[in-house]
Formats: structure tokens, C-alpha cells, sequence
């Protein structure tokens, strides 16, 4: 079998649907790192304030993710069969369960902000500014949660630029604020860190009202209605929960994972957890194009399996291993020539950008890792229907692997850039995993139900 498939439409889809998600990705990136930029002019305490008070965010976009996910593999193999009744469903499903993410973390966020912080660092001056920057962000939950599951539902039927246009409209909006309420102009006080919350509160407010507005009354191939929101297919519903869950689970881990990584580098000073800020945003800015095409893949993969096609499949597979190791060795090479150029973006103390330097050197090489086996194994394994693999395989390697072999090089006193490795080691392991895996092609499963007559006649009517 070839390494890269002959078939053009691959391509032309993976292009057509990569380019919006990756820009959409960007974009949202942009609008944390607007935050996190405008407030590292105000010293070490507010940019690792804002870094630990956005673990909490981290933790709802994980449960949404997996909700995203969730939908995202259900609806794409119906997408493939043109199903378009059975979509809605599965939407209507996701929508209820990420308002119920949605309204716990904004209480906890708004009622226990001090509590939030001290769960990961003793620094008084870090936990100030956390809790002010937490207990006005909290309330953007909520409408994040919706707002990220009405564009998973857009992107399921491959219309992926409206992500796009929201993002950019979040971006302007939370830039322009923060300008604003962050350093005090246009008659406004200087806020600092609540400057930046509020920013982020006013930019996720429309980023919701524009999204709900072009499901319920532009869009023409899903025409979600109120009606479907109100209506549970109890079906379904236990098919959301099957397949939902390892992926919800996944997710869950990963936060666990996220907050575990805060809470050992928290035992640190404020120069390392400003570090560990720094090395994160430079992560994400690179894994930004490595979700778009993994996400890509993965509506691709749900759609070709869901039509029947396991042979196509598989050409596919190939191609897309090929990818993303390159997609990696690029990624890696970009983080270590940008490193230097990018710490000296912040008004960090020499400690924090000491730190950073040997941080960044750690992601350069596992990130080479992360591109492939993270994206295969959600843009292909799990997409393609073996959803409990990858939660299995996750759960193992955070919780055997990761958090004691970190906290073994800490007891040991071990330099702060040994114990960031060895929270990253994974990244790299995993690879193997992923390479069984994927060649094994075990992994495709078909999730979807056949309808009755009159849910097929439903789905011609409404263009299906």
C-alpha cells in the first residue's frame, strides 16, 4: 500500500476543512494570549496569576472537548450516511450536557476564586491576582460551553468557516478591550488582571449570541430548531454515554494531568511558574496547526468509516502518519529557533526567562512526539470508532508514567527542567503505542444506527 493515497479529494477535504479549524484555533489562541501578553507587562505575580487561575478554564475546555468529541464522532459517521435527523439529536444531547459543565464551573469559579488558587500554589502575591482575574472570568464558562458545541455541530456537517469568523470577531473584540480595561483609557480605570477577565467575559458573550444566531436561523444543512433542543432521543442518548464517555473520560484525564502539571511546578517559585506560562503559550501557538489538521482528519475518518468505506480507509491512514511526522519535525524546529524571540515578548524577571529557555528546549523535542501520536490516535483511532483505546492508553501512561516519574525527580531534587521533561515524557512514549495501533487497523467501527422510514423521509425533506 502507498504511503501517500492517489485519491485528490483527501486532500482537497483536508485543506477545505483544516484551513478555517486551524485559523479558528489560532485565533482563540490569540485571544488568551492578547491576556496573557498585556499582562506580562505587570511583572511575574500577574502573569502567573493568570496562568494558574486559567487551569480552571483548561478544565471546562477539556470536559466540553470531550463533549465536542463526542458529538463530533457520532455525528461525523452520520454525516457520512447523510443523516442528518439522527445529527440533531446527537446535538440536542451535547447541548444539555455542556450547559451542566458550563454552570458548575462558573459557580465554582465565582463563589470560591481564592479556593481555586490556593489548590495549586502558596504564593501570596500569585493567589491575589488569580483570584481577582478567576472570580470575573468564571462567568465566561457558560458561554463557552455552548458557544464550542454549536461550532463542533457546524463542523460535523463540514461547515467549518463559521468557527473562523466567530474567533476573528472574539479576537478584535477581547483585544480592543483589554487595551482598554487592562491599562485604563478611554475614561476607563486601570484593572489589570480583572481588565483582562472582563475583555474576556464581554468577547465570549457575543462569541455565543453569534453562534447560536447562525445555527438556529442561517445554517441549511444541519436546521437545528428549538424543538430538537427540547426533545432527548433516549437512543441515542445511550449512545452519546457509550461512545461519549471514554472520550469525556479522556478528557477528564488530561485535565487531571493539566492540573497535576500545575500543582507540582506551583511548588516552585513565581519565576518557574511564569516560565511554565511562557512554554505553554509558545506549546499552543504551535499546536494550534496540529489540531487543525488532526481535527480535520478525524471529520474525514468518521465520515469515510460511517459511508462503509474501510479499504479507502486505510489508504487514507497511511497518508495521514506521513503527515503528521512531518507536521512534527517542523513543529519542533520552529519551537527552538523561536525561542529566544519569543521570551523576549515578556517583561519576565531573568529568573522566569532562564527557566523558559530550558523549558521551550524540553517542547522542542517532545513536541515532535505529540503531533504524531496525539493526532493519529484522535484523528484516526478514535475517530474511527475505537474510542475506549485511547482512553485506556491516556489513563496509563498519566497516571503510571507521567505524575509519579515527576514527582520522583522532584523528591530526588531534581532542576525544575527535569521535572517539566519528565511531566512531557509521554508525549514521546506514546509514539510507539500509536504505531501498533494504527497499522493494525482494528480500530474501525461503524457507530451509527439505521432509521426507520419515517426518520429517512425526514432526512430527505430537510436535505439530507
Amino acid at each position: 500500500m502507498a504511503l501517500f493515497t492517489k485519491d485528490r479529494s483527501f486532500y482537497r477535504s483536508l485543506v477545505t476543512l483544516a484551513v478555517p479549524i486551524s485559523l479558528q484555533n489560532l485565533i482563540t489562541f490569540g485571544v488568551n494570549f492578547a491576556d496573557n501578553l498585556m499582562i506580562g507587562s505587570l511583572g511575574d505575580n500577574a502573569i502567573s496569576g493568570v496562568y494558574v487561575g486559567g487551569q480552571l478554564q483548561s478544565v471546562v475546555q477539556m470536559f466540553v472537548g470531550g463533549i465536542e468529541g463526542a458529538i463530533l464522532i457520532l455525528a461525523a459517521q452520520y454525516w457520512g450516511k447523510r443523516d442528518t435527523a439522527s445529527i440533531r439529536k446527537v446535538v440536542s444531547i451535547g447541548v444539555k450536557f455542556a450547559l451542566g459543565v458550563g454552570i458548575l464551573a462558573s459557580l465554582v469559579a465565582v463563589l470560591f476564586p481564592h479556593w481555586v488558587i490556593r489548590a495549586f500554589t502558596q504564593e501570596p502575591g500569585v493567589i491575589q491576582e488569580g483570584a481577582a482575574y478567576v472570580q470575573i472570568v468564571g462567568f465566561t464558562y457558560l458561554f463557552f460551553s455552548v458557544s464550542q458545541v454549536m461550532i463542533a455541530a457546524m463542523r460535523s456537517v463540514e461547515t467549518a468557516k463559521i468557527g473562523l469568523y466567530i474567533s476573528c470577531m472574539a479576537l478584535v473584540v477581547n483585544v480592543c478591550l483589554n487595551y482598554v480595561f487592562i491599562f485604563g483609557h478611554l475614561g476607563f480605570p486601570a484593572m489589570g488582571v480583572r481588565g483582562a477577565a472582563l475583555a474576556t467575559l464581554v468577547s465570549r458573550i457575543m462569541e455565543m449570541c453569534v453562534g447560536i444566531g447562525y445555527v438556529f436561523f442561517v445554517d441549511r444543512k444541519l436546521r437545528l430548531g428549538v424543538r430538537d433542543l427540547l426533545h432527548t432521543d433516549r437512543q441515542l442518548l445511550r449512545d452519546f454515554v457509550r461512545y461519549g464517555l471514554p472520550v469525556i473520560g479522556g478528557q477528564v484525564v488530561w485535565a487531571v494531568n493539566s492540573l497535576a502539571n500545575t500543582k507540582i511546578l506551583g511548588c516552585y517559585s513565581a519565576g518557574v511558574i511564569a516560565a511554565a506560562s511562557i512554554t505553554g503559550m509558545l506549546h499552543n501557538l504551535i499546536y494550534v496547526w496540529m489540531n487543525g489538521l488532526s481535527s480535520a482528519v478525524g471529520i474525514i475518518t468518521g465520515k469515510t468509516v460511517g459511508a462503509g468505506l474501510y479499504e479507502k480507509m486505510k489508504e487514507y491512514s497511511k497518508t495521514v502518519q506521513m503527515i503528521f511526522l512531518f507536521v512534527g519535525l517542523i513543529s519542533g524546529a520552529v519551537v527552538f529557533l523561536s525561542r529566544d524571540g519569543f521570551i523576549s515578548l515578556y517583561s519576565a524577571s531573568p529568573e522566569a526567562q532562564a527557566y523558559s529557555r530550558q523549558f521551550i528546549n524540553v517542547i522542542s523535542v517532545t513536541i515532535i512526539g505529540t503531533c504524531y501520536q496525539a493526532a493519529c490516535l484522535f484523528g484516526l483511532v478514535k475517530s474511527g470508532g475505537d474510542i475506549s483505546f485511547v482512553f485506556k492508553n491516556d489513563t496509563i501512561f498519566v497516571f503510571l508514567v507521567v505524575i509519579p516519574s515527576a514527582l520522583i525527580a522532584m523528591w530526588l531534587g531534581a532542576p525544575p527542567w527535569v521535572v517539566f521533561a519528565c511531566l512531557k515524557c509521554d508525549q514521546i512514549l506514546k509514539c510507539f503505542v500509536a504505531i501498533v495501533k494504527i497499522n493494525r487497523y482494528n480500530w474501525m467501527k461503524n457507530l451509527t444506527r439505521d432509521r426507520g422510514p419515517a426518520e429517512e423521509k425526514e432526512g430527505v425533506e430537510n436535505g439530507a
